[in-house]
């Protein structure tokens, strides 16, 4: 075929339209050359849309002859011809955003939006027939056999083709199998691993990222249609992953193996702790859903939320009586915390959208889907069993893993299910286990299932499980460990008769007071909350301060902020005197109301206020004789918190008091020695 591109266009036909402004005639061939290659070596994203996505990779390959040929032949286009490869350009982008967001989509999700992924490729391909017919190929030069490539490619982009009869079938076989799990039928292994294999996912890591994919997309509500099937979807993902992966040795990323101190140039086999400042100060876990409330503290929606059903109004840090139960979301907070999962591999586990102020949280997906609660139902159950019938320290850590993840990630109905099953009394011997892995993963399962109150009276009533958790704080095998034993013993002092039976072991009082001395930042944390919440019973305060507990919470202040709330429990219930008698005590407090945190320096407030109140003179002396307490009173009554502003003008008061009453004292004594003499003179 003559070349029909050899002489040079005329001003007007290649006057620039809207689309040739940005980019010349050969950019434009080289991209489309750059997206058919793209296309062509795209792998499906599921062997069950090999089909459709293996059409569009045969048209690619036949364009990509032609853009070739366009390209090697040079020149300048005809201006309708460079308008209609422009179009073609945008569908190919479109073609590739649909291989890229296919990608990018759990494989169940993708199964269950079959249809319409084989619907946009079928619409795009009608798209490109449209554009390839009104191409105006007798003006392009191109040879005859590359002609009919195009001529090809545009019938096949036309043809439809039938749909595949396997992927129906596939998806029918995955809802039929959850309708059969809501009326409580136990899937059986080889149905499971039929289904996982036609899906491709062939080991526990890809269950595992399958599972946080669909956890991810429930959360971004980004398939209304298919919410509820997605949210079964996940608990029968975690019931397979048990089945039919439970021999597998669990992923770095999910084995919690911590480091030690003594032994810091380890690599640690899991993220990061998160920073304390993102842990919710109710669950201690990250918060998911960060809000503010009245007093301006910041919890996890759902921590604060359960804590106002419970028919409690006040503060749970600062025990102040708010004067609203309004929740207002965090969200420069909520940002910073997916920014650091983002960054360490953490998964955002996020149940739904965050509820605004005044409007009641949707329901969690678990509560409100009856698949996915007996999906939970039976991996619980699984695993409890098989723990039982377990005989090596490898299996068992694998198992106890399982649990673990179940009772962090599955909400409150897994762990209640977890506790039913009997997991506790099983959990309990792991906990004093030589290996470090193993003991780990218990105590953090112990911990998880303690956040549900029916699992604290399990935990409290089995047999050992006290000593065992001291066990672990005096002489865990990683301080991540003793950390997470710490956190068991705040979770389990929320209840009032087990906070008592707590403050009367003077073993457990020993250890985290113990821990406050001597751990490491996020364990001190720990520690210094559940010295906090034990010291909130008036009788186990005595047993506190004889254990040290006041000197060891000094020696964290301004470390650790929490310290100074543990002060002014202390002060504050029959510990006055003996924080008074501590060497620097109320400098140190002083010293805290004016360069520490928000809420240090009101707690830091408090306690001197407590501690004026308590011990009277030999307090208020302290006070007054610190360089700049004035100052610092009144800097704390310009910029505190509400709370703060109170107590500082309360101590600001106790001071003056005092500080007349000398003055009242130091006249009298003056007139009584000016005046003596004269009556003696009388006499």
């Amino acid at each position: 075929m003559a070349n029909a591109r050899t002489a040079t266009p005329s001003p007007s036909t290649s006057s620039s339209s809207s689309y040739s402004s940005s980019a010349s005639d050969e950019d434009i061939l080289r991209s489309l050359r750059r997206l058919a290659r793209d296309l062509a070596a795209a792998d499906p994203p599921a062997p069950f849309l090999r089909a459709v996505f293996a059409s569009v990779s045969r048209r690619a390959r036949l364009l990509l002859a032609v853009f070739d040929d366009l390209l090697l032949l040079g020149g300048a286009l005809p201006r309708s011809a460079s308008l209609c490869l422009r179009e073609v350009l945008l569908v190919l982008q479109r073609f590739k955003a649909v291989v890229a967001d296919c990608a990018a989509r759990s494989r169940m999700r993708l199964l269950l939006q079959s249809d319409e992924v084989a619907a946009r490729v079928r619409e795009l391909q009608h798209d490109l027939a449209t554009l390839l017919d009104i191409l105006p190929v007798a003006d392009l030069g191109l040879a005859d056999d590359v002609a009919d490539l195009l001529a090809l490619a545009s019938r096949q982009c036309r043809r439809r083709a039938p749909e595949p009869a396997a992927e129906r079938e596939l998806k029918a076989g995955v809802l039929a199998l959850i309708l059969e799990v809501e009326r409580e039928i136990v899937p059986g292994r080889e149905r499971l691993e039929a289904i996982l294999e036609e899906v491709a996912i062939n080991d526990p890591a890809g269950c595992s990222e399958e599972i946080e994919t669909l956890e991810r997309e429930i959360g971004d509500r980004v398939a209304e249609r298919w919410t509820s099937a997605m949210i079964a979807l996940v608990g029968l993902l975690r019931y397979a992953k048990c089945v039919l992966f439970s021999a597998a040795t669990p992923r770095p990323l999910d084995s919690k193996v911590d480091v030690d101190l003594d032994n810091e140039d380890s690599d640690a086999a899991e993220p990061p702790a998160p920073p304390q400042d993102f842990r919710c100060p109710i669950s201690l876990d990250l918060m998911r859903d960060p809000v503010v409330s009245s007093s301006g503290q910041t919890y996890d929606r759902e921590s604060i939320t359960r804590w106002f059903g419970a028919g409690k109004s006040t503060c749970p840090k600062t025990g102040q009586v708010l004067t609203n139960l309004e929740l207002v979301p965090n969200k420069a907070l909520k940002n910073l915390i997916t920014r650091w999962c983002r960054e360490n591999g953490v998964p955002m586990e996020v149940s739904g959208e965050p509820g605004k102020p005044g409007k009641p949280e949707p329901a969690p997906p678990v509560a409100a889907n009856k698949a996915a609660v007996e999906a939970a139902r039976m991996t619980a159950s699984f695993l409890v069993k098989k723990l039982s019938a377990s005989f090596s320290p490898g299996s068992d850590n694998r198992v106890v893993h399982e649990l673990r993840q179940l009772a962090k990630s599955g909400g409150s109905g897994s762990r209640a299910f977890i506790g039913e099953a009997g997991a506790v009394p099983l959990l309990v011997p792991l906990l004093t286990s030589d290996d470090a892995a193993l003991q780990l993963n218990a105590v953090t399962a112990v911990l998880n299932l303690s956040i549900l109150e029916a699992n604290k009276k399990r935990i409290m009533h089995a047999d050992g499980a006290v000593a065992a958790l001291c066990e672990v704080m005096g002489s865990g095998a990683t301080w991540r460990a003793k950390e997470n034993a710490a956190a068991t013993v705040l979770s389990l002092s929320a209840v009032h008769t087990y906070r008592r039976r707590l403050g009367r072991n003077p073993r457990v009082v020993e250890e985290v007071v113990q821990l406050v001395r001597t751990g490491p930042s996020s364990t001190k944390k720990d520690a210094l909350a559940a010295l906090l919440c034990l010291s909130a019973e008036r009788e186990n305060v005595g047993r506190l301060v004889g254990a040290g507990a006041a000197e060891a919470a000094l020696s964290a202040v301004g470390e650790e902020e929490t310290a100074t709330a543990v002060l002014a429990s202390l002060a504050k219930r029959g510990g006055a005197d003996a924080i008074v008698k501590i060497d620097g005590a109320v400098a140190r407090l002083v010293a805290e109301m004016r360069r520490g945190t928000e809420w240090s320096r009101e707690c830091s407030a408090a306690a001197l206020v407590l501690l004026c109140r308590r011990a009277g003179a030999a307090a208020v002396t302290q006070v007054l004789a610190v360089s700049g307490v004035e100052w610092a009173i009144w800097e704390l009554m310009g910029s505190g918190s509400e709370r703060a502003r109170r107590k500082a003008a309360s101590l600001g008061r106790a001071c003056r008091r005092f500080a007349a009453a000398n003055v009242v004292q130091d006249r009298e004594c003056v007139t009584s020695t000016t005046v003596s003499p004269r009556a003696v003179a009388a006499a």
